[in-house]
């Protein structure tokens, strides 16, 4: 590929190039074929100091450019995407159709790939499917479009329903830089950790839908499931989901499409943006304390302030941290604020599956580099305390039991992952239509040390426990 940029490839003015539609000149690999022009229509994606994405047209055809930058690395990032959207066609995996590469006309290197008209991704499909059924045949359609891949020897090093689009009755693969490929199918090992990659969809409690998964993947590779492979998925499920909570909670604290996060001089915060919505968060913040004071106050202690009202359309609760001297305040800056922790911790738990109110916004007030005040809001939940539960007398002793068995069951997930409440109490826990809910997350943690996880555990479950013994008898 020629280095060197023919004159007549200056004729588009690139500094218009952020106005659409615009004219992307590209030049062939090969410097005997022609310049190719795109009429760009707008941006699919863009990754600053990376790539962008076009959604354009090539002489009557929808297509995707991808243009890399000219960064160190680019070069290398652009073989990897040609080169594995050529062996994806050679090998008869379902995958649009490359049709050319070449250099703008400022020298970076691009790739044209057709355009799939009409055809989402599996996971935009996923997230809006609601029904069980409807979301389980979507897996079972990558599971078998998974299994051929490996049979054919390509491996995903990004495995993710975003890299899947449903075309008509196909299921195509896209992102082909982040493939291996093997001159041999993938082994048994590799081929187990990405099914239970997969599996992380389903809730971890659907024994039966990931079951029928694994079933559907072994016979599309004509294997028997084993014992050992049993043992081995297991393992791998657990270690994949550890690394999703890890990336989920990396961007639940930047702004993202979910999220985004405001400094300004003495604030630092992470708003979520149907919060929001049609409000400005910065009122929100200069308005809180009298918001608070305007509300029903559930708390009013000198560690926290708790109050409940309405904003914006929402019914939320505020929790803020008081400010109890310099040293406190040194402490909670070096130690990250109470109020971000509780939106990790609420994070990690929506990620676990395990029901907690909705963090909505946590907001840091700052004198300097110091943590000053801080607020964690979340979503009112309506349910009754469990505290209350257990000694209402409409509750019969096969609910108590039920609802005391679900606890037990939540905390033992908890425990699976390293992860402990630290203050189960009866208040602290809100038995709702979706049943139990986990609040002031003050105390939770994240253990490295499968001893200390086990002796905090034993302690939470224990308090429930005793419970059960007080308020459930014998032969319930």
């Amino acid at each position: 590929m020629s280095r060197h940029t023919p004159a007549r490839l200056l004729a588009t003015d690139w500094s218009r190039m952020g106005t659409f539609p615009f004219e992307l000149l590209i030049q062939r690999a090969s410097s005997d074929e022609p310049v190719e022009p795109l009429l760009c229509k707008g941006h699919l994606r863009v990754i600053p100091g990376s790539r962008e994405v076009y959604d354009a047209v090539w002489r009557g055809r929808n297509v995707v450019a991808k243009v890399f930058s000219r960064r160190i690395g680019s070069g290398r990032r652009f073989k990897r995407e040609w080169r594995g959207l050529c062996q994806l066609q050679s090998r008869g995996v379902n995958t649009p159709e490359p049709l050319f590469c070449g250099r703008t006309q400022d020298g970076r290197l691009a790739v044209v790939v057709e355009k799939m008209v009409d055809s989402p991704t599996v996971l935009d499909v996923f997230n809006g499917t609601r029904e069980k059924a409807g979301r389980m045949d979507l897996l079972l359609r990558v599971c078998r479009e998974l299994a051929m891949q490996h049979e054919r020897g390509v491996l995903q090093r990004d495995l993710h329903l975003g890299n899947f689009l449903l075309a008509a009755e196909r299921v195509l693969v896209l992102d082909p830089g982040q493939m291996r490929f093997f001159s041999h199918p993938v082994t048994r090992k590799k081929s187990i950790s990405q099914l239970a990659l997969l599996s992380c969809y389903l809730p971890a409690d659907e024994v039966e839908s990931i079951s029928r998964l694994c079933k559907e993947y072994f016979s599309a590779r004509r294997w028997r499931f084993e014992e050992s492979d049993r043992a081995v998925f297991q393992k791998e499920i657990e270690s994949h989901a550890r690394r999703m909570i890890r990336r989920q909670l990396r961007k639940c604290i930047r702004t993202n499409k979910r999220h985004v996060r405001i400094r300004a001089r003495g604030l630092a915060a992470v708003f979520e943006r149907a919060f929001y919505a049609g409000a400005k968060p910065l009122d929100f913040v200069e308005r809180i304390d009298e918001l608070m004071a305007g509300g029903e106050i559930l708390k009013n202690g000198n560690t926290t302030y708790i109050s409940r009202f309405a904003w914006n359309g929402r019914d939320i609760v505020v929790k803020r941290y008081n400010h109890k001297g310099l040293v406190h305040s040194l402490r909670h800056t070096m130690k990250r604020s109470r109020a971000r922790q509780g939106w990790l911790h609420a994070h990690r738990l929506g990620a676990l599956d395990v029901t907690t109110p909705r963090p909505l916004a946590y907001v840091e007030l700052l004198k300097g580099l110091l943590v000053w005040k801080c607020y964690i809001v979340t979503e009112y939940v309506e349910g009754q305390q469990l505290y209350y539960f257990l000694r209402d007398k409409n509750v019969g002793d096969k609910q108590r039991s039920a609802a005391i068995q679900q606890i037990l069951e939540v905390l033992g997930k908890l425990r699976k992952y390293g992860i402990t409440h630290g203050d189960v109490k009866p208040s602290n826990i809100l038995i709702t239509e979706r049943g139990p809910s986990l609040t002031d997350l003050d105390s939770m943690q994240v253990h490295k040390l499968g001893r200390t996880c086990r002796l905090r555990w034993t302690r939470d479950s224990g308090i429930i426990e005793e419970l059960r013994r007080e308020f459930v008898p014998a032969e319930s």
